[in-house]
């Protein structure tokens, strides 16, 4: 089969290569997938998980990608829950990965029932974006109706779920990001936007929640606009700052077939829209995730036509 392949951490995307490499076995509880569309985190190469096993040993070549949509082709012993032939999205374990080749080995339980009105290109893109905002608004962030949402890069992969699901719970929602991001975040649902190159931070008042996926000094000045009670979650690593009376939360998302269904659902009737900036081939793989330009949104790759 054809997949992008790594075996220098320091090369980055620039070290991907397509390469045939041998189709996957399925393991217990695992299924095989024939990928139709893949995602690609855009900092996977630095993670850890990419190039070690959980024991610690070296993995290389890897397949990277963990993000996608495609078709159950064979089930592993003891596998239940789906079967041969079935339309599927979801993520595979990052010290796994694989999903950037025209077939996968991935635990069953990792991924969810694709309905057939939605284009694989789309149960791609809504995976993990999707996962990281249901998990850090609802479960870290224990959002409630009528409560404030300070949304970092929410024009962005993230940021866009971030938003919309926090609308729908009836949540007051302020994004920021860059000034060209502003009509972006807005269309996406942002009631108030916040410029970080020009606007003051601080002008956004008091918050209850904010999602950060930046890290850094942004971080550090978010948590100082959090009400008593409130909560700083983060995908951007361990916080460096807490708020004064309230929770700092740090966590990884996990693949979850419930909170997919719930997900795919709202892509189904209208209530979440996906936010796809660019959609390459698996040949042109590697040249999509080399581009210089700065792209808003998931890039995404059609395995198959």
């Amino acid at each position: 089969m054809k997949a992008i392949v790594v075996t220098d951490q320091a090369a980055g995307t620039a070290g991907m290569t397509l390469m045939e490499r041998p189709e996957p076995q399925a393991a217990i509880n695992d299924v095989v997938v024939q990928v139709h569309a893949s995602g690609f985190t855009w900092d996977e190469l630095t993670w850890p998980s990419t190039w070690t096993d959980r024991l610690g040993r070296d993995r290389t070549p890897v397949i990277p990608g963990q993000e996608l949509a495609g078709v159950v082709t064979t089930l592993g012993y003891g596998t239940t829950g789906l079967s041969v032939g079935q339309r599927v999205f979801g993520l595979s374990d990052s010290y796994r990965g694989g999903t950037l080749a025209e077939y996968v080995a991935i635990e069953a339980r990792n991924l969810a029932p694709l309905p057939g009105d939605v284009d694989f290109t789309v149960g791609a893109s809504v995976a993990m974006p999707g996962l990281t905002a249901w998990q850090g608004l609802f479960q870290h962030g224990r959002l409630q109706a009528g409560q404030s949402v300070l949304a970092h890069g929410a024009a962005g992969a993230v940021g866009s779920m971030v938003t919309q699901l926090a609308r729908e719970a009836g949540g007051y929602v302020i994004g920021t990001g860059r000034a060209a991001d502003r009509q972006k975040a807005l269309d996406f649902g942002a009631q108030e936007f916040v410029d970080l190159d020009n606007d003051a931070l601080e002008d956004a008042g008091g918050v209850d929640l904010v999602f950060d996926v930046i890290g850094g000094d942004i971080q550090k000045r978010s948590a100082g606009l959090i009400r008593a009670g409130g909560t700083l979650v983060t995908i951007a690593g361990p916080t460096e700052a807490r708020p004064a009376d309230g929770l700092a939360i740090d966590f990884v998302l996990v693949s979850d077939r419930a909170q997919l269904s719930e997900i795919v659902q709202r892509v189904r009737d209208g209530r979440l829209r996906t936010n796809i900036g660019y959609i390459a081939t698996l040949d042109d793989a590697v040249a999509a995730f080399n581009r210089t330009e700065r792209r808003k949104g998931k890039t995404i790759i059609r395995v198959r036509p």
